[in-house]
């Protein structure tokens, strides 16, 4: 499902001008990008929760030449679903 599917079933299901449902899922997915580049931890009531996490520096290897690599530390967004999403998606 892309975010234009969902504005076309949010549309349907209100009535909502398409170009007005799509403003307004982007602003919410603009919203949760903005609190997460703040290191916010974002929590929706049954559907899950957004936080940033840090990984620790680590030496990979490149598949080719099997030089050994620093990786550098990094944040990356994770995601836990809520109890109502997993027993939906069982």
């Amino acid at each position: 499902m892309t975010k234009k599917d969902i504005v076309l079933k949010i549309s349907e299901d209100t009535g909502l001008k398409q170009i007005d449902v799509k403003r307004i899922v982007q602003r919410t997915f603009d919203a949760i990008i903005e609190a997460l580049s703040k290191g916010e931890t974002i929590e929706l009531r049954n559907f899950g929760i957004f936080k940033v996490k840090s990984r620790k520096p680590r030496i990979g290897r490149n598949p080719k030449t099997g030089v050994t690599v620093p990786i550098p530390e990094k944040k990356v967004v994770s995601f836990k679903s809520g109890m109502v999403m997993k027993k939906s998606v069982k």
